[in-house]
Parts: C-alpha cells; structure tokens; sequence
C-alpha cells in the first residue's frame, strides 16, 4: 500500500494503533515463552473512520532453556511442538509481525506503533522480553505506553472482561475461539474501532451543538 488519504498521524499524537494479543506458556516474562503472536493494523477510511485493515498472525517455537506451565498449555489447549502449528523461532516470528507493522507507521506518516491491547500490560511486558532476548535494536512499539481495552470497555459500557464487553458492544463472541491470538486480536480491534469511532461521533455532536446556539 502506498501512503493513504487519511493517515493515523493527526489522530495519536503520531502513534499508529496496533492490536496485539499473544498466547503463552506461562505468566513469567523471563523464563515462559511465548506461543502465539498475533496483531491487527487499525486505519482510517474514506469517511475518518477506524477499521481493522491488515491482521498478522504466527505461532512460535519456545525458546532454548524456557519452562513451559503446563497450567498454561490446558487453559489455552497449545501444543508447543505439534508439527501441524508450522511454527517458527522467535527472532523470525517477530520479524514476520514487525514489517508490516513498520510499513503501515510509515504509509500513516506515524514516528511509531502503540500496543493496543486487553489488559496490555501483560502482552508489552512478554512482547518487550522477547525483543531484548533477540537483540532487536528498534521496535515498531513505543516501550511502554498502551491502550487498554479494558479500561475503555470500563468506560463505554461498564465491562471490563472481553466477552462481557464483545457481548455489550453487539459484537460476536465464540467461547471456542477464544484465546487463539489471532481471534481475541481481531474481535479486541474491532471493539477498539467501535469504541474510538463512537466517541469521534460524540466529539461531532457536541461541536454541532455548540455551533447552533452560537
């Protein structure tokens, strides 16, 4: 894609939202790897508004020395060297999820991506650990700063779990899809768009009215 009509740049203080969710062997940044990557590229249409335009997905191989919860791998049903996951090492899997994010920050005419997640604190901290384990000089990702659909869930519509706020919202919510990176990153987009756009719509309105009684 080339540069398009309405980049992100205006929108995020130059911040690119991208939806991130991954799965992984345990809840230690350090020794638990991760499994799955998954990461949807939000941008403006012709009419301004967010919509989900590009997902990436990849399932990773745990990395050499990493402990594996087996609490984990039953909740989330991953079998980390099943030959059907095609599944590839850390440093590659990143790579794959990286460039498209790095085209998109430039087409928007963004300085860098910002991790849209639920609850990200969990996925920037397992995400970060594997950048500094592979030696990635530059994320696409600011370090530290997020968006959380948690607390935005919170404030719409009085929900802070995903399936709670998905079914507040009226969006689509299949329990036997769900945590699959993949899955919980498209339908967490989708709310994130819903949300951002409907709070546009409010902005509008409220300067609409404004203007009428002037």
């Amino acid at each position: 894609m080339e540069n398009i009509q309405n980049p992100v740049a205006n929108r995020f203080r130059s911040y690119l939202p991208v939806i991130v969710d991954i799965e992984t062997a345990g809840f230690d940044t350090k020794k638990n790897p991760l499994l799955e990557l998954a990461a949807v590229i939000v941008e403006l249409d012709e009419a301004d508004q967010f919509i989900s335009r590009e997902s990436h997905s990849v399932h990773i191989l745990p990395f050499k020395g990493a402990e594996l919860d087996q609490a984990a791998l039953k909740f989330n049903g991953i079998d980390p060297y099943h030959p059907f996951r095609m599944a590839v090492n850390e440093k590659e899997a990143l790579s794959q999820i990286f460039k498209p994010i790095r085209e998109a920050v430039k087409r928007n005419k963004c300085s860098r991506a910002i991790l849209v997640g639920h609850n990200p604190a969990f996925d920037i901290g397992f995400l970060n650990a594997a950048i500094k384990r592979c030696q990635i000089k530059r994320s696409p990702f600011h370090p530290f700063s997020t968006f959380d659909t948690a607390t935005l869930g919170g404030l719409m519509y009085g929900q802070t779990v995903l399936a709670k706020i998905a079914q507040a919202a009226d969006l689509e919510w299949d329990s036997d899809k769900a945590h699959s990176a993949l899955y919980d990153a498209k339908q967490t987009a989708k709310l994130f768009c819903k949300i951002v756009n409907r709070w546009k719509q409010l902005e509008n309105l409220e300067a609409s009215l404004k203007k009428s009684k002037l």
